[in-house]
């Protein structure tokens, strides 16, 4: 048994209803699993001994715009020991899904990103708030409807400098 089937397996014998969909796409292995039971495929991927999936390498989302479940959240994760890398994906009913970094600590600055940047809500996360954007700041970027030249106005933008157009 690879270990692909291993890690269905795992997760069918803890649950048949975790894994929504499986696919390998030019060698890269995905799982689409039920929002509401990411924490706990989490928790299952990083805990078994023989799969040991220790480390969140991104996680970010797609915005699909007109789709009914627009967000879809994207998990990349790696197991050290097994030299193996899986996507585990969640399809978003609104704009909300449980954050992980209980399981991955790393996730907490990821988790962060995608919210600053497509607006989810990661429930359950120690310290959600925007990394690139100001708080006050009510747009996210990566959205579709967001213009590619931004919202003039916006964003105050700092004053110019008299140093600083002599520095280079």
């Amino acid at each position: 048994m690879d270990l692909k089937e291993k890690i269905i397996a795992r997760l069918k014998k803890e649950n048949e209803n975790l894994i929504l969909e499986t696919s390998e796409f030019r060698g890269d292995f995905t799982i689409i699993v039920p929002t509401e039971k990411i924490t706990d495929v989490a928790k299952i991927l990083k805990e078994d001994e023989e799969l040991a999936f220790d480390l969140i390498e991104d996680v970010t989302a797609i915005d699909w715009a007109k789709r009914e479940n627009r967000f879809t959240v994207v998990y990349h994760i790696y197991s050290l020991k097994n030299n193996f890398r899986i996507r585990i994906k969640v399809n978003l009913d609104g704009e909300e899904v449980p954050s992980v970094a209980s399981v991955w600590t790393g996730a907490n600055w990821y988790e962060r990103e995608t919210y600053d940047m497509y607006g989810i809500i990661f429930t359950g996360h120690p310290d959600l708030r925007r990394m690139y954007m100001p708080e006050e700041f009510e747009y996210h970027p990566l959205r579709k409807e967001f213009p590619l030249r931004g919202i003039p106005g916006s964003l105050p933008l700092p004053e110019k400098n008299k140093q600083d157009e002599n520095r280079y």
